[in-house]
């Protein structure tokens, strides 16, 4: 039995299909683990939610931000942007089997002594706290009145936890930070219009996994969202970032899990689809 984190895909169906030869994935003995952002800017994002929804539970998936813009979009509640590529998946014969699929997936997943998420944890939420937040909102995703929430989740207000939110404002606050989340303050203020390195932090922010006080620093996390990291590396901070830009001409990468928390070897394929970020 194997296990395998696996980085962003955003609709890249064909790397991903040269990942699980080359790994001789097996649907009955392994598992993988796909960190979000599984639709959107790349050519294939129906090819890509079919595979993986047939898989079952060989495949456990986050949802990010592509994602839950992806649902939005299917529910009329946002417009396509210049450079989403939905336009096939939303068109399909299957279209809601799928989409209803997606938004059943997990916001976050703790399982062989890893916490995954997408995009980051706030410095102040445990790893309790933030599967317990996470169940959250992964309830008012799935229960019947999902539309009304993907109408108001979407936003940068408020920009910092505070554990007397309640309704909508509480849920947008989980969702930015599991979903969105690069630099932050100490005190957990997110930052949402820098999307470089940390060169480019504001003045008293910092990468969300480099703030000091963080309460997750003892427990190894796994992440997507951010491709213009020094991703798929080693481990940073007890971190270990796998979004290395499949869809802007870079790599799918994967993480075959050792017998040891924390322990990986990377596996990288090359994807040569490249779209141009828009």
């Amino acid at each position: 039995m194997s296990l395998y984190l696996i980085g962003d895909l955003q609709g890249c169906d064909t790397p991903l299909a040269r990942l699980l030869e080359t790994i001789d994935f097996s649907p009955s003995t392994d598992t993988l683990y796909f960190l979000g952002d599984l639709v959107n800017r790349g050519p294939e994002s129906l090819a890509v939610l079919r595979r993986l929804s047939a898989l079952g539970d060989a495949a456990q998936c986050l949802l990010g931000n592509h994602d839950l813009h992806a649902l939005a979009v299917w529910q009329g509640e946002r417009a396509q942007g210049k450079g989403d590529t939905l336009q096939q998946l939303l068109a399909a014969p299957d279209s809601d089997d799928l989409m209803h699929w997606l938004r059943h997936r997990a916001m976050a997943i703790e399982a062989h002594d890893w916490l995954m998420v997408h995009a980051g944890v706030l410095p102040q939420w445990s790893t309790q706290q933030t599967m317990a937040l996470a169940r959250e909102v992964e309830q008012a995703l799935r229960g019947p009145d999902f539309k009304r929430f993907l109408s108001t989740v979407f936003g940068n207000q408020p920009s910092q936890w505070d554990d007397r939110l309640e309704g909508v404002e509480r849920l947008r606050v989980v969702v930015n930070a599991l979903t969105r989340l690069r630099f932050c303050t100490a005190a957990g203020e997110m930052e949402f219009s820098i999307k470089g390195g940390q060169a480019d932090a504001p003045p008293g922010y910092a990468r969300w996994f480099e703030v000091p006080s963080r309460v997750t620093i003892d427990q190894p996390i796994a992440f997507g969202h951010w491709s213009t990291l020094n991703a798929g590396q080693s481990m940073h901070h007890n971190t270990l970032a796998l979004d290395t830009g499949c869809v802007w001409g870079g790599c799918l990468t994967a993480a075959r899990l050792g017998p040891q928390a924390g322990e990986f070897e990377l596996i990288q394929i090359k994807c040569e689809q490249a779209q141009h970020p828009a």
